[in-house]
């Protein structure tokens, strides 16, 4: 199913966006045992994302190859845990978070990819920055010793409103334009998931993460 899958999705992805950029399609490997996440690499898969810290370092050499991203909430005491391992930062949703990031980097000598988060919807329930304070943190962080913004990551709320939906990703692209026009470090929108990720990609988006789309549903008593 794994492979089939994986073979589905890349094939689907080939056209690109809705502006013709390729897409980045990052699997999502929350729950998911090395063993399956070996299979979807084998089958095309070129990048992988986990959400917890001690998900990252336990499979972490048991896995073979792909670009490892952290995708989930990241505490800054866990930072120093994937300095120098993590191929791009999705979560960068305080300043805090990215002061940490950056400090730890520049003591190691490396410089982290990261993804500014913006909380597109408002949402009490998730972390990010408010799109108005995107720009400026972007041309804040941009200058940021250890860091490189690569572009920018948000999640939709839940809704039925299409349209609505539609016009936050319209402005997360306005909004991702604006810095690529300023930038030319970056390179992605990352916005849609298994439930969205088809609109997303109709309105701008240049980087998904599927996890059930690939792997089906999450075992979670497992």
């Amino acid at each position: 199913m794994i492979e089939e899958n994986v073979r589905s999705l890349l094939g689907e992805l080939e056209a690109g966006n809705c502006y013709g950029e390729k897409v980045t399609l990052v699997a999502a490997t929350k729950t998911r045992t090395a063993d399956e996440i070996n299979r979807a690499l084998a089958a095309g898969i070129s990048d992988i994302g986990e959400n917890k810290v001690q998900e990252f370092r336990d499979k972490f050499d048991a896995v073979q190859g792909g670009n490892r991203h952290f995708i989930g909430h990241l505490q800054t005491n866990k930072v120093k845990y994937l300095i120098g391992k993590t191929y791009l930062y999705h979560s960068v949703d305080r300043d805090e978070l990215a002061a940490e990031i950056a400090k730890r980097s520049a003591r190691q000598g490396v410089v982290s990819d990261i993804l500014i988060q913006i909380n597109i919807g408002c949402e009490e329930s998730k972390g990010g920055y408010p799109l108005e304070e995107g720009l400026c943190v972007f041309e804040t962080l941009r200058k940021t010793q250890g860091l490189r913004v690569r572009g920018f990551m948000a999640m939709l709320p839940l809704s039925d409103d299409e349209a609505y939906l539609e016009k936050l990703c319209r402005k997360m692209r306005a909004l991702y334009d604006t810095a690529k026009a300023q930038d030319n470090d970056i390179r992605y929108l990352s916005m849609g998931m298994s439930g969205d990720w088809r609109l997303c990609l109709e309105h701008g988006s240049n980087m998904i993460r599927l996890g059930t789309a690939i792997f089906g549903e999450r075992n979670y008593s497992v």
